[in-house]
């Protein structure tokens, strides 16, 4: 393999990363360049381009020669990339076989030079461009999410791509050391972590660039890493440092130091003299090339300085000395099997449960979860906190569970996990969960383009958040995840609040054997009430069920409706319903419990939103409505949406108390004790009584 090879991809790339920003026409610079071939508006991002080309070029011939069962995966922190992303798939033929219109041909070069940023892939790094592996647009968890990738994945080496201002965030920091804590986990694969040290964050220099060689040297050796130096300049040297990196780098939890690659390219490479490594070069260094003559020449003569005609064909397609240096398409792997018996499945978990406590029923779940296969638990070191004892004979932890003190990388470290085909559960107290909204909601993103690009449904992320507010601290009350998620709109989202334990480990069985949603089990740890279990399956697969065992049978409308969802809240309004058929046997009761939040959906806007028969089946038209969450009420009344039952709705849930206050204060004030439901009750009761049928 030639370095000339690998030295003419980078410029290849390196030139269709200009062309997509600037160019309209004229994409190999077949005619003397006018300003009529320059787009009016660039834009994109060309200064994390140079370093980037340069590694897909001399990564190329690496990726050609893994044999058949090995995987080596290039994984970018920043999505600012996707000019480069998108050229790589281009000389690769990849885009061509997923978009028709951007095959290697006169026209498919015309149309990915002048369409871009296209609606269609993005102008950043998309599911929607093949074979690179994205991590969302937020900074800082690229090297956490690539060691989640090669977590019990001995055959994987992931190449994590991190800019140098994304070593400044609280996350990248933490992934250096964190990965400690996976030592004697399992037997897993390898990451290379390389740093695009260009000396520029998007406004100014970074902190990693203030470094002197030396300082840098100490800091990743302090962090258990050997630096391996490159420039990138010279392609030779850039492709013995990574050739020494890849032998350097140990798979991950093995003791010693492991490799890091430093590419201190400056930013911009490339870009006319006076504008690299500013601020100018993040995006498009030359801001109107089309009206401002200066700008013009000078974007001639850097588009020039490539030689296009040199390095791609008049048909658009790569020239035959860069195919040595491109990989090879590899067959993408067999996608999951869409799961069949869940409710069936799960049905029997919470028979099998039935009587059983939070920390026996759940743990349960989970030793049989991994041992159907590849399978992690991730938890902020709350395990034995949340009563979730997953140690084995000695004690010990079981290898398959992993804490480590902090939200982010538990969460990235589950998003490596799933994404690459595993099933993964985060495991937190309610309240700290929403330290990780962003990531989830990049996720989300991330998961949502996949499904418009029609690629492989991927295992579910899961989270069990339990530790509830309503039996912590104050410090310790904060049910907004649930509410941001919700907010989002996001279809693959589902809030599970089962009402026992039962219900809780037959709800995280479901969830773990969906495919592509994102789950939230709110569970209560100390929860202990049973209830009848003939109606799981109907709330399983319909997210929402009426309970005989309490209800008024019969036809017609009742003269009371509740309605719960969560453990506490069932534990609230059984008592009341109870009381209320002991002290007012004439009252007619309908009982409805929630098991999935979003089944209480407009028609229409979610899996499991309820039709209008099913609606009003469920809540009447006419009866006094009192409805308990184990959050926050407004996320009752936004699901409702256009269909709110209006004044006859009462949402009783979580009420921030403004200061510490006992657990029986705090059901007092969110209306949750006994007296106040009942006064709540019989008011709404006597008071339907008194109006006039119309």
């Amino acid at each position: 393999m030639s370095d000339a090879s690998v030295s003419a991809v980078a410029d290849a790339l390196d030139y269709l990363c200009l062309a997509q920003l600037y160019l309209r026409e004229n994409p190999l610079l077949a005619r003397p360049l006018t300003s009529a071939h320059v787009k009016w508006r660039p834009a994109g991002h060309w200064g994390v381009c140079p370093p980037v080309n340069r590694m897909l070029a001399a990564l190329g011939p690496i990726q050609t020669s893994v044999p058949d069962g090995y995987e080596l995966h290039v994984l970018h922190g920043a999505g600012h990339a996707g000019p480069s992303a998108l050229a790589h798939a281009y000389l690769t033929g990849r885009l061509g076989r997923v978009h028709p219109d951007l095959i290697q041909s006169p026209a498919g070069l015309l149309e990915l030079v002048s369409g871009f940023p296209r609606p269609e892939t993005g102008g950043e790094i998309t599911p929607m461009i093949p074979g690179h592996l994205h991590t969302g647009g937020q900074l800082g968890a690229t090297l956490a999410i690539g060691q989640g990738t090669v977590l019990d994945a001995p055959h994987r080496l992931t190449v994590a791509l991190l800019g140098d201002g994304e070593c400044e965030t609280g996350t990248a920091a933490a992934s250096w050391l964190a990965s400690r804590a996976l030592r004697g986990t399992g037997d897993h694969g390898t990451v290379l972590p390389v740093v695009l040290l260009n000396g520029m964050r998007m406004g100014g220099p970074s902190v990693l660039s203030t470094l002197s060689h030396d300082e840098l040297t100490a800091y990743f050796t302090g962090l258990g890493h050997r630096p391996v130096y490159s420039d990138g300049l010279d392609i030779a040297q850039l492709r013995q440092a990574i050739a020494e990196a890849v032998a350097g780098a140990r798979p991950l939890g093995v003791p010693g130091p492991s490799s890091v690659l430093v590419l201190t390219l400056e930013k911009g490479y490339g870009a006319p003299a006076g504008l690299a490594c500013t601020p100018a070069v993040h995006k498009t260094p030359l801001r109107d090339p089309a009206g401002v003559a200066a700008e013009f020449d000078l974007l001639s003569e850097w588009l020039a300085s490539y030689h296009p005609a040199q390095l791609l064909t008049p048909g658009g397609r790569p020239r035959p000395h860069l195919l040595p240096a491109l990989p090879r398409p590899r067959p993408a792997p067999d996608g999951l099997s869409a799961p069949r018996g869940c409710v069936a499945a799960s049905s029997q978990v919470a028979d099998h449960a039935s009587g059983g406590a939070f920390a026996q029923v759940v743990p349960d779940v989970l030793r049989a979860r991994a041992a159907q296969g590849p399978f992690r638990v991730f938890s902020p070191d709350e395990l034995a906190s949340n009563r979730l004892d997953l140690s084995d004979e000695q004690g010990r932890t079981v290898p398959w569970a992993v804490e480590v003190l902090s939200e982010e990388l538990c969460h990235a470290w589950a998003q490596g996990y799933t994404e690459t085909g595993r099933h993964a559960l985060v495991a937190t107290y309610e309240a700290f969960a929403p330290i990780t909204l962003s990531l989830v909601q990049q996720q989300l993103k991330h998961r949502s383009a996949r499904r418009h690009a029609g690629l492989a449904p991927l295992p579910s992320l899961v989270y069990l958040l339990t530790s509830l507010g309503w039996r912590n601290t104050f410090t310790h009350q904060n049910p907004s995840l649930a509410s941001a998620l919700l907010a989002g709109g996001d279809p693959s989202v589902h809030v599970l609040t089962p009402a026992d334990p039962a219900r809780a480990a037959a709800a995280l069985t479901f969830a773990l054997r969906k495919l592509d949603r994102c789950t939230l089990v709110v569970a209560d740890k100390h929860a202990n009430v049973q209830y009848p279990l003939e109606t799981v399956g109907e709330e399983l697969r319909n997210g929402i069920a009426v309970w005989p065992h309490l209800s008024t049978p019969g036809p017609g409308e009742p003269d009371l409706i509740l309605a719960s969802a969560g453990d506490l809240p069932a534990e609230a309004l059984t008592t009341l319903a109870r009381r209320l058929r002991a002290d007012r046997p004439e009252l007619r009761l309908r009982y409805v419990h929630i098991h999935d939040l979003t089944a209480l959906a407009e028609e229409d806007t979610r899996p499991l939103a309820l039709a209008p028969d099913a609606f009003t089946h469920h809540f009447g038209t006419t009866a006094p409505l009192v409805l308990a969450t184990s959050g926050h009420p407004a996320d009752v009344h936004a699901l409702f949406g256009r269909r709110h039952p209006g004044s006859r709705l009462t949402v009783l849930g979580y009420r921030d108390p403004g200061r510490p206050v006992s657990q029986n204060h705090l059901r007092q004030h969110c209306g949750l004790d006994d007296t106040s439901l009942w006064l709540l009750a019989t008011t709404l009761v006597d008071a339907s009584k008194e109006v006039p049928a119309p």
